[in-house]
């Protein structure tokens, strides 16, 4: 086959737009209320705000996911080569690591302010260089970071699998095992500090995107789940997914509030397993949900989804800044109903003024790729959908 050649293209999956929609509004739902699950325990709705920081908790992790999945999709089927590599990593360094540099640079100089640090300029370049290494210049970029890994690890990943389709077969539970074998590991003897921000760490969610986007069109009929493709077998599986995603969910939740409320310990082991069950089963249970919104909601809510989900990148480098705007006025009042109105109110702004700035750049200033990445206009093939 010509290596010059454009292969045909896979299936454009639309539904993905609202799964990264979906994400969004989950991490936009636990940074708003992060402080709340500190302030406001004395609140009759405490359980509220907890119920949203935890629950809301498997956005990060399905972004990795579906990291993997879209590249997985696309490339597992086209021929391995050189130039191919090539082109991934200079997108890659394009519409992810420079737009990450440049968050880096602003955000450290927001951090800068709000510390009111005393450095000297060369202290100041010393310890921007050390956090950009390991996406800590600012609370939200080390998920840019766990990406990169992916990215640097993914053409020898892609070149095991299509060597050996038996491994690819496996990945679901190998994925499972690296990572709790890395976690055990590190709770009892590694000790690696902010292993959060290391790939090990979510090398489950990596290798289940690979199994999904790889085998896609042969198992799609397991994963859209309707009347069309239901089987006596698919219900029970749809079934039991939904039971246990729901189950891991309201257990974190119940573990974390009875944590903060009244100060109870878990073992580290379990608040790990919880987590993980529940944002690792979330990422095929938000998944179901996209393709069902994508087919049953009215045109107007799936666009206007679409459109929040192709400019989600942007979206999140961005809506710290308006978090942290918003939150340089806390609320003066001691009425309740004023406070839970800021609370709700702070998830608007930062949702809003994120949406909207990001959207005017990515339609009207030239090149706005630069500090957003790839965000085309809902309804355009994106970057999920590149070769």
């Amino acid at each position: 086959m010509n290596d010059n050649a454009a292969p045909p293209r896979r299936e454009t999956i639309a539904s993905l737009q609202i799964v990264r929609a979906l994400c969004m509004i989950a991490i936009l739902c636990v940074h708003t209320t992060a402080n709340a699950t500190v302030l406001m325990k004395q609140s009759e709705y405490y359980a509220v705000y907890n119920f949203l920081n935890v629950f809301m908790r498997f956005g990060t992790p399905t972004f990795i996911f579906l990291s993997s999945f879209v590249l997985f999709y696309n490339y597992y089927e086209l021929p391995f080569n050189a130039g191919r590599i090539g082109r991934f990593y200079v997108r890659r360094m394009k519409f992810i690591l420079l737009p990450y540099f440049l968050a880096s640079i602003f955000y450290y100089l927001v951090a800068y302010y709000l510390n009111h640090r005393d450095l000297t300029l060369t202290e100041a370049l010393r310890q921007f260089g050390s956090q950009l290494l390991v996406g800590k210049t600012f609370f939200h970029l080390y998920f840019v970071f766990i990406n990169v890994q992916f990215y640097l690890f993914f053409p020898l990943a892609l070149w095991c699998l299509k060597k050996a389709p038996g491994l690819l077969k496996g990945c679901v539970p190998l994925g499972l095992a690296l990572q709790y074998g890395f976690v055990i590991l590190n709770e009892y003897e590694w000790h690696v500090p902010n292993s959060g921000s290391w790939m090990f760490s979510y090398l489950s969610y990596y290798l289940l995107g690979a199994f999904l986007g790889s085998y896609y069109p042969k198992i799609k009929g397991w994963i859209v789940a309707g009347r069309e493709n239901a089987t006596k077998a698919r219900v029970a599986f749809w079934v039991l997914l939904w039971s246990a995603w729901l189950a891991a969910a309201l257990s974190n939740v119940a573990i974390y509030y009875q944590q903060r409320m009244f100060g109870t310990r878990y073992p580290v082991l379990l608040y790990d397993f919880l987590w993980n069950a529940h944002t690792y089963l979330g990422a095929a249970v938000l998944l179901q949900a996209a393709f069902f919104i994508h087919r049953r909601f009215p045109q107007g809510v799936v666009r206007t989804l679409s459109l929040l989900g192709s400019l989600s990148f942007g979206i999140y480098l961005a809506h710290p800044f308006f978090l942290v705007l918003y939150e340089h006025r806390p609320p003066s009042t001691g009425n309740s109903v004023l406070v839970h109105a800021w609370y709700a109110g702070k998830f608007l702004f930062v949702l809003g003024c994120s949406w909207l700035t990001v959207g005017f750049i990515a339609r009207y200033v030239p090149f706005s790729w630069i500090i957003l990445g790839h965000s085309p206009p809902a309804g355009t093939r994106t970057e999920a959908s590149e070769r």
